[in-house]
């Protein structure tokens, strides 16, 4: 038995080591009851402290220092809790990067963010989409695990990882066909209880943990897994492990899930399936995450929570107790489950059992995580200040939405400038094709109101490079005809409501359901189309046209993009790897670095202020709205958005949002 593993409770792995695992036999007898607190983390990307690397700041709408101290109050209040969390964990910020890609971590050492979990007491984890970019050496390496998959070798010594268990189902090593991690744990808990007459009691509880990833890793990926893993559906697999979790003892079986939720036809890769995993017999918590939202919330206008089956008011998903706590440690997911002693097991009382999503808005941060982090906390500051170039302009996603492309033009220059010159040099079957770029506004206000890239106009340092591209996606250029950069338009236009122009009540032109990452915009002098938002999905894009001239249907592009978008990322037609040229070994941010030391000076007029959309005018009887950082109105007209006007400088939604405009017939 790993002694890493035996801090609090004890784990057991198979029905062979339940002779390792002393069984403390329940005093309790049938009508006991207790209530078990499953807590859940998601999304931590990384987050330990509230600190935004990009903007060099302090920022108190995030972070695990506050997450804790949410933490110390559930325990405060529950007799009994289990903290788990969801994965998505090792990347997403300055710090990740910095301990996977510049400076390595050695092999003695734990991750930051596994520090601060270990101090929070995580006594289990999932494994997120998220954990496989930087590899599956980083990965085994961090996870203190032995992957025997191809390339990397099983009998190397393991190094540092967390203090808890971490599960994950479904995914398998080509090589051996066994999973890269344990599929479950089951975690002998011991709990304060009352007997059928109210006298306080203890128990052994035995909870059963399994972890899901979504199955597309495999595309989004692909670079770091393909031919090394491969994945099965969440679906059938939860039926083949939950009946042996259930033989094996497990009183309560949680499904630590990395997805949302989704009631299309179930297949194996589907991205979010726990609506269906939900339907698995057996299955008495869910644990979701991914979709970067909150649930339960009774005000939720998001899609996926207002499904058949879904009770977004009380976080029940076909009648299992299920939670998702945002992301960045902004919530804390609590499903307090009721449980009856029926004599000789645990069963919970769904009728009794609580959820929720508790903020940690106004939770004070932990000054133990900081202190914890202290070192490479100030490694990561130092690091992000190296200066690469200048720019004359602001660069800001603020109004991303309606038009201004000042820090979506760069990224699609620097990739258009580096797939140019690869396919001159490289690949002469295509010289003459023409090279476009997409790219999109990565952060626009989905995490709070702070959530915008802002990059002001001077001395240009790393970190306003990874403010402009936020993810380690690597370069990829695809080849598509004129019929299938439509469609990709098309999709991505699915950003947007369709607006009725005879509404005379104001009406929102932003879905929030659709991520702004999806949201693919072409920025290039030589390219043009419009956007009708008066049309469904699917018809809204138009008037295509490269030099002046219509776009035709079988007329051949290539363009530069990202592995994730290549690969199948974001359910665009006809991107699934299948139309790529040229993978990169360069990461998309690397190759926005290296243009901006090549290009010095950046200014509007060059870099900046090329815009290839425009929406369809039209006159709409009320104003057709949408939501930004207050304050801002100035940084539209210095983006030429003169038909974009402030409403009230906040929204009343007690965010601090506040509420815009934009004139569509302008």
């Amino acid at each position: 038995m790993n002694l890493r593993f035996a801090y609090q409770t004890c784990i057991v792995l198979t029905p062979l080591l339940l002779a390792s695992c002393a069984t403390v036999h329940s005093p309790v007898t049938a009508g006991a009851t207790a209530t078990l607190a499953v807590l859940e983390t998601t999304d931590v990307h990384s987050n330990v402290l509230g600190y935004d690397y990009y903007k060099l700041a302090p920022d108190p709408s995030f972070g695990l220092d506050r997450t804790a101290t949410l933490i110390k109050k559930a325990r405060a209040e529950f007799p009994n809790t289990l903290l788990l969390d969801n994965g998505d964990t090792i990347q997403g910020t300055a710090l990740a990067d910095y301990q996977a890609l510049v400076a390595p971590l050695p092999c003695s050492e734990t991750l930051a963010v596994y520090k601060v979990m270990n101090k929070l007491g995580v006594e289990g984890g999932g494994i997120g989409n998220h954990e496989f970019n930087y590899g599956l050496g980083y990965l085994s390496q961090v996870t203190g695990s032995q992957f025997d998959v191809e390339g990397l070798d099983p009998a190397k010594p393991r190094c540092a990882g967390p203090a808890f268990p971490q599960v994950l189902a479904n995914v398998y090593s080509t090589k051996t066909h066994k999973q890269l991690f344990a599929p479950y744990r089951i975690i002998a808990k011991q709990v304060s209880a009352l007997d059928a007459s109210g006298k306080p009691v203890t128990a052994t509880l035995k909870v059963g943990i399994i972890g899901f990833t979504p199955p597309t890793i495999v595309a989004w990926d692909k670079r770091w897994l393909d031919g090394k893993v491969y994945t099965e559906g969440i679906r059938e697999t939860a039926m083949k492990y939950i009946p042996q979790m259930r033989a094996e003892g497990a009183d309560v079986v949680i499904a630590i899930s990395h997805g949302g939720l989704d009631n299309s036809p179930y297949t194996p890769d589907i991205e979010n399936g726990n609506w269906h995993l939900s339907q698995v017999p057996g299955i008495d918590a869910m644990l979701i995450g991914h979709s970067h939202q909150i649930f339960p919330n009774a005000a939720s206008t998001v899609a996926q929570f207002n499904l058949p089956g879904v009770d977004k008011a009380h976080g029940l998903v076909n009648g299992v107790p299920t939670t998702m706590a945002n992301l960045w440690g902004k919530h804390l997911g609590v499903i307090g489950l009721h449980l009856k002693y029926d004599g000789a097991h645990w069963v919970v009382d769904k009728g009794q059992t609580t959820v929720e999503a508790r903020s940690a808005q106004s939770a004070a941060p932990d000054p133990e995580i900081a202190a914890l982090v202290a070192n490479e906390h100030q490694a990561t500051i130092a690091y992000v200040k190296t200066p690469v170039g200048s720019s004359a302009f602001r660069m800001s996603s603020y109004f991303a939405d309606v038009g201004d492309e000042s820090a979506i033009a760069p990224v699609n220059h620097a990739q258009a400038d580096y797939v140019t010159k690869y396919v001159q040099a490289n690949l002469p079957q295509y010289a003459k094709l023409p090279v476009l770029s997409m790219a999109s506004a990565f952060k626009s206000g989905s995490a709070g109101v702070s959530d915008f890239t802002d990059v002001r106009a001077g001395s240009l340092a790393l970190n306003n490079a990874a403010d402009l591209y936020l993810y380690p996606n690597t370069l990829y250029a695809v080849k598509v005809d004129g019929a299938g950069l439509k469609a990709w338009l098309e999709h991505g236009a699915g950003r947007f409501n369709t607006i009725d122009p005879s509404k005379a009540a104001p009406q929102e032109l932003v879905n929030p359901s659709f991520p702004s990452y999806n949201f693919d915009t072409i920025t290039s002098a030589d390219f043009s189309y419009e956007i009708d938002i008066t049309q469904p999905p699917g018809k809204r894009v138009g008037k295509l046209a490269y030099r002046g001239k219509p776009v035709e249907s079988g007329q051949e592009f290539i363009v530069a993009t990202n592995n994730y978008r290549a690969s199948g990322g974001g359910g665009f037609p006809g991107l699934d790897g299948s139309k790529t040229v040229f993978a990169s070994p360069d990461t998309n941010r690397e190759v926005l670095i290296n243009w901006i030391k090549a290009s010095k000076q950046l200014t509007l007029a060059a870099h900046g202020a090329q815009r290839s959309w425009h929406f369809a005018k039209l006159k709409t009887a009320g104003p057709v709205v949408f939501h930004s950082a207050p304050g801002m109105l100035e940084v539209a007209r210095q983006a030429g958005l003169e038909n974009v006007s402030l409403l009230r400088a906040d929204d009343g939604g007690g965010k601090g949002y506040a509420l815009y405009a934009v004139d569509l017939s302008r």
